[in-house]
């Protein structure tokens, strides 16, 4: 289409994974959801907030977000920026640090999402090998590019990587390092005080995951407050509702909830490992509440089908480098023992 940018009009946008039309009548394992409710604080302030305050606009800044993560993480106030899911942030953190033509990098696999947002900014994009050793091939001694995406644990192979390993990471970036710790809280480790050691690391946050928001799109990051400034200008003025803002307020405040059910997801993560490894499946350790399993035949689409024709949604990549596997969110315990039945069956 002649109105069209050429570059937006030829690239390929993300994929998100398949959601079906009866959700109810599926054991859905493919878009890494928590299968738990939220807390019943959440769903309590956004009854109270569903009231003649919805006519006007809610707080620009998300003050009341940025102080209960700033209390809840020991950071100031100014060293944190609420956003509309963490993808706001990785979006406007290109935007504000890679002109046209300058680069962007991260692994191979991690989050294709990266790929799609470069690309609408113009920036380059470059890939480095990530084994399922956990080993980074062929990055530099020191990287130029402008920023490097690090997801943490990676999705989809669920690899954790410890801070001294991120800190020598960003010693080797010459532009900003951002952490991707969208699966951080299944993890039992994080990278939050390299903010303080390091002026060139971000760390990017969702609720989507251990929250049980991914239905309210809410993010946020903790990064040295020039930066945060600086997504301040760049991100649109009223970008949470007020809905959103009192639900984001009322899970972080909730701790004891939140890590009960964290807790639980990691406990059936455990069982269902093992039930994998006693069907032979290779399964790499994961701190994401997924599991990235292969099959004695390293065949992922032939389980993938024989699942899906069980109204079992798992998520099957076709990128040669995952084929071989398959990433498995982690549901309840019945619903990881009704799909390790299968898996059985399927062989």
């Amino acid at each position: 289409m002649e109105y069209l940018r050429d570059d937006i009009a030829g690239m390929a946008g993300y994929v998100p994974g398949f959601q079906p039309e009866n959700p109810d009548q599926w054991i859905k394992l493919n878009t890494n959801e928590n299968p738990y409710p939220p807390s019943p604080a959440v769903l309590a302030a956004i009854r109270e907030a569903t009231g003649s305050d919805l006519r006007t606009y809610p707080d620009a800044a998300c003050q009341a977000g940025r102080v209960a993560a700033a209390n809840l993480f020991g950071y100031p106030v100014e060293w944190t920026i609420m956003a509309n899911g963490s993808d706001e942030l990785l979006n406007n953190l290109i935007r504000a640090c890679v002109a046209e033509g300058e680069e962007v990098a991260y692994l191979h696999p991690s989050y294709s999402y990266y790929a799609t947002l470069a690309e609408v900014q113009g920036a380059k994009i470059r890939t480095f090998p990530l084994t399922e050793e956990g080993e980074i091939l062929d990055f530099p001694e020191r990287y130029e590019g402008r920023l490097f995406f690090l997801t943490s644990p990676n999705a989809p192979l669920g690899l954790n990587w410890s801070l001294d390993e991120v800190a020598a990471l960003a010693d080797r970036c010459s532009g900003l390092l951002v952490v991707d710790e969208a699966y951080a809280d299944f993890a039992g480790q994080n990278c939050l005080e390299l903010v303080r050691q390091k002026p060139n690391v971000v760390i990017t946050r969702t609720l989507s995951k251990s929250y049980s928001l991914a239905g309210m799109r809410l993010g946020f990051a903790i990064a040295r407050p020039e930066i945060v400034a600086a997504l301040d200008k760049i991100r649109d003025h009223y970008n949470l509702d007020r809905l959103a803002q009192v639900a984001l307020v009322a899970a972080l405040e909730d701790q004891a909830y939140f890590q009960e059910c964290v807790a639980r997801i990691c406990a059936t993560r455990e069982r269902f490992a093992a039930g994998l490894t006693d069907l032979g499946y290779k399964v790499l350790p994961s701190g994401g509440n997924y599991l990235f399993a292969s099959p004695p035949d390293r065949n992922g689409k032939r389980v993938y089908d024989a699942l899906f024709s069980r109204q079992i949604l798992v998520r099957y990549f076709s990128d040669p480098a995952l084929a071989h596997g398959l990433r498995i969110s982690i549901g309840t315990d019945e619903e990881m023992t009704r799909t390790l039945s299968a898996m059985a069956e399927v062989g």
